[in-house]
Formats: structure tokens, sequence, C-alpha cells
């Protein structure tokens, strides 16, 4: 024989207990959540807890290459400009601008320059940046003043090859009625360049990067 069902009035009362057990238990878990953010914050305003992980970017990236710190090495005491047709030079292009070592290679190449080659290098923020080994510091200084503000480095080629590495600040050839060079007096080197012999009798220079 079944059991009876409950009366209305039970079975109303089974339905609001029921109700206000899931309400309390709703109430609770907010009540708890609450409370723990209340304390959060509490820790974060008294120093306790450390939120400096949110300044923090998702990946640390690496850091962009620079070039070493070296002493720049003065033209060959008593060396005479080189003349424009025997300096071979290679034109980078260290910039996004597309085509520009192609021009400024036929630029040189107009004003008498042996250009060998053109291409792209790293990307270089300065004005330029002309590197040749030993034998070519006469050569890269006379490249140099093709190019206002123009770095001069010095690496371990062996040839007297010049490479011309144009950067972000590059705009133009300086005009060839502005360049100073005399065929007859020494080329002098910027203020605080270090004799080449005691740059050679230093550490070894390493090739850099192309261009």
């Amino acid at each position: 024989m079944s059991a009876p069902a409950p009366a209305p009035d039970r079975a109303r009362q089974l339905r609001r207990r029921h109700r206000h057990e899931r309400q309390a238990v709703v109430f609770g878990v907010l009540l708890a959540v609450l409370a723990v953010a209340g304390l959060g914050s509490a820790a974060v305003y008294t120093g306790a807890l450390s939120m400096s992980f949110l300044d923090r970017p998702f990946s640390t990236p690496s850091a962009a290459p620079t070039e070493a710190a070296a002493a720049v090495a003065c033209p060959p005491q008593g060396a005479l400009p080189v003349p424009y047709g025997q300096i071979q030079v290679n034109v980078y292009n260290g910039t996004g601008r597309a085509g520009l070592a192609a021009a400024t290679a036929a630029e040189l190449a107009g004003r008498g320059f042996a250009v060998a080659s053109t291409g792209n290098s790293d990307s270089y923020a300065g004005t330029a940046r002309v590197t040749a080994g030993a034998s070519g510091v006469a050569a890269a200084y006379t490249l140099a003043a093709q190019v206002q503000d123009a770095v001069v480095v010095l690496d371990a080629r062996a040839d007297a090859t010049v490479d011309l590495a144009l950067g972000g600040a590059f705009g133009a050839l300086v005009d060839p009625a502005a360049i100073t060079l005399v065929a007859d007096q020494p080329l002098v080197g910027p203020e605080g360049c270090v004799p080449l012999e005691e740059v050679l009798a230093g550490a070894a220079p390493t090739t850099p990067p192309a261009g």
C-alpha cells in the first residue's frame, strides 16, 4: 500500500524550505567572494600585496641590438683623400625605404665611385655608417665626406673595400660643392678619434653584421 500524498500545506512548506536553503547557499558564496575581494583590496592598499605584475608585458622583448662602444680610428697620419674611382663601395639600406640603396649607389657612381654591390642591412637608426678595414680607413673617410654626420667604423677585413649603411636619419648625400676634401690636404678625423696605430694595437676588431 503506497504512502499517502502530503497535504497541500505540507508540500508548500517543503518547497519554501528548499528555496530558502538554495538562497542561503547562493548568498553565502557571494559573501565569501566579497570577503576575499575586500581582504585583497586591503592588502594592496596597505602594501602587503604587490600588484606590480600587472605592469609587466605578456612577453619580454629581447633587447634591441646596439653598436658596441669602440674608439673611432683617425685617418692614417698624413693620408690624403683617395680618388673616388679607387674606392670600391658596397651600399646597404638600413631603413624601410625601398630602393634607397640603389638610388644612393647610382648617385655615388655618378660622382665617380666604384660601386661594387647594393643590398639591405640590419636596421640602423643613425644617418650613415661607413665600415672599412685598416687598409681602407682613408677611403672610408673620403666616402664619409659625402654624407653629413656619417660614422666611420673599423672592422677586421683585409681588403680596402668600404661599406656604406644608410640609416633612418639619412636624407641625401652632401652637395658636391659643399664637400671640403682637398686632394693635396691630409684627411682630418673627428674630435676625439684615436690614432689608427693605437686602435690596431688594442683588441682586435671583429667584423660587424653586413652594412
